[in-house]
């Protein structure tokens, strides 16, 4: 039998690690994938269809075609179970599915595999904070193109209050101490304020930014020093800026640990527990696993071998790292390889990988309440650690042995975000690149990254690059003619 590649998600890492493995293995191993979606979403466009600038079919496609063009073989279920020594007196790992659509629907099923990717994405984890989300408070979130497409309609609706007159309170950020995403949710806030502004209602609005960054421009990675035109700035002095521009006022260094319809609670880095009014509120939530097991031969329970607590995998990482204090942290305790150190024959990829600590350095709230951002792993990162993992285990496949060659650390990987702000030609973004994603002050002593590498701008470039990337990874992610030229 052909060697089995199982990836469990379709997402921008899974996606990209199946049409890698496919285009290198071409018909001398198969790819299986599993996902509860049927579509793909170019997450990153999100921000558009929530100001309504993009209809929710502007994001997304539907998987089948591409992977029955690419001879991938595609399972539209969620997974409930891994099994990675397989059950008692065959040796055969697989992971156990259900199917959630269709003839099919509630129909279990074991899927072999001889290597397994998990690329799953986060659980969306409103629970953690009480009362966050749209079935709860009336929060909503841009994290799906339904989500996105939601909040545009709830955020219509106090536009035409505002052209009425009636003034409105916009709050956007974080729902929660631990979350992440805040370059989301800042892009968000200033495309809402944009949009207002382009409107006119400016004086109509007062618009507010929440996080759990302990300085504007933290992002969850410590903020950055950015180099341009040979000047040395820092993110929290970019971001202060636009907000100023737009009139968007901040509540850093601030916990959510509670939402009811028009009112959120927080707790400052102080100790203050403060609250919010609100008519329109986009609350990101803490994200976590999505609750799989792990099953051993004669049914023990093996999820503490896969995964940690918080329902993430367990990979190459230095995890007793997070014991010492924060200014010994470095590159070497992230995964190289994200590969699971009790079974090499499975990998985690994007958010599903457990990190062995946060990028910034974590603080609580004198109760307890964490404030310290998640460490972001979407977009880029996403399809780069997506890329190299396909690689690596197709090399292994194709050689027979594993050689490793292309880099997944976020210790070795530059990062790039683009805050878009606007949208069509009008429009103006900041952009960022920094190398590398986790800071190493050992090796650069000065700014914790390679300043000749970490740079940045705030003008319309970056706002039509942003529109260009919406287009070019929509097409690469349909797999069309000459898609893996495209750079991730």
């Amino acid at each position: 039998m052909k060697p089995r590649v199982v990836v469990l998600g379709a997402g921008i890492s899974g996606h990209t690690a199946a049409l890698n493995l496919k285009r290198k293995l071409g018909n001398k191993g198969e790819v299986i994938v599993v996902s509860p979606n049927s579509n793909y979403q170019w997450v990153p466009s999100n921000i558009w269809v929530g100001t309504g600038h993009m209809k929710p079919e502007d994001v997304y496609f539907p998987l089948k075609p591409v992977y029955d063009k690419m001879k991938i073989d595609f399972k539209q279920a969620k997974a409930l179970s891994i099994h990675p020594e397989g059950d008692a007196g065959e040796n055969k790992p697989y992971v156990t599915i259900e199917y959630v659509s269709g003839t099919d629907a509630g129909k279990k099923e074991k899927v072999y595999y001889d290597f397994l990717i998990n690329a799953t994405g986060p659980k969306l984890n409103f629970e953690a904070t009480p009362g966050l989300g749209p079935d709860a408070s009336g929060t909503v979130s841009i994290c799906s193109y339904n989500h996105a497409d939601h909040a545009w309609k709830e955020l219509s609706k106090v536009i035409e209050k505002m052209k009425k007159g009636q003034k409105q309170k916009i709050v956007i950020g974080l729902g929660h101490g631990g979350a992440t995403c805040q370059g989301a949710a800042l892009e968000y806030t200033l495309n809402v304020a944009s949009l207002i502004k382009d409107l006119g209602l400016e004086d109509m609005a007062d618009i507010r930014y929440i996080t759990n960054e302990m300085f504007i421009g933290d992002l969850g990675m410590a903020g950055a020093y950015v180099k341009n035109a040979g000047y040395v700035a820092h993110t929290k002095n970019i971001i202060s800026a636009l907000f100023y521009e737009y009139g968007v006022r901040w509540h850093h260094q601030s916990s959510v640990y509670k939402v009811e319809p028009g009112k959120i609670y927080y707790e400052t880095y102080q100790g203050e527990e403060l609250t919010l009014d609100y008519d329109f509120a986009m609350l990101i939530p803490p994200f976590s696993g999505v609750g799989i097991t792990a099953v051993g031969p004669n049914g023990e329970d093996y999820t503490d071998r896969l995964f940690k607590p918080n329902k993430l995998m367990i990979v190459d990482a230095d995890y007793e790292s997070a014991k010492k204090p924060y200014h010994e942290w470095s590159g070497d305790d992230w995964p190289k390889k994200l590969q699971n150190p009790t079974y090499p024959n499975i990998f985690a990829i994007g958010i599903a990988f457990a990190p062995p600590h946060t990028i910034s350095k974590p603080h609580t709230t004198p109760s307890g309440r964490p404030l310290t951002p998640a460490p972001p792993r979407t977009g880029m990162p996403s399809a780069v650690m997506g890329h190299a993992t396909a690689m690596n285990i197709a090399e292994w496949i194709l050689e027979g042995k594993p050689s490793f060659r292309h880099k997944a650390s976020m210790a070795e990987i530059a990062s790039i975000c683009v805050v878009s702000i606007g949208y069509g030609f009008r429009g103006i973004a900041g952009s960022m690149s920094v190398y590398p994603t986790i800071p190493d002050y050992n090796k650069y002593p000065d700014f914790g990254r390679d300043i000749n590498y970490t740079i940045g701008e705030v003008g319309v470039a970056g706002h039509w690059f942003k529109y260009l990337m919406h287009h070019l990874f929509l097409y690469k992610a349909k797999a069309k003619p000459g898609w893996w030229l495209i750079p991730d």
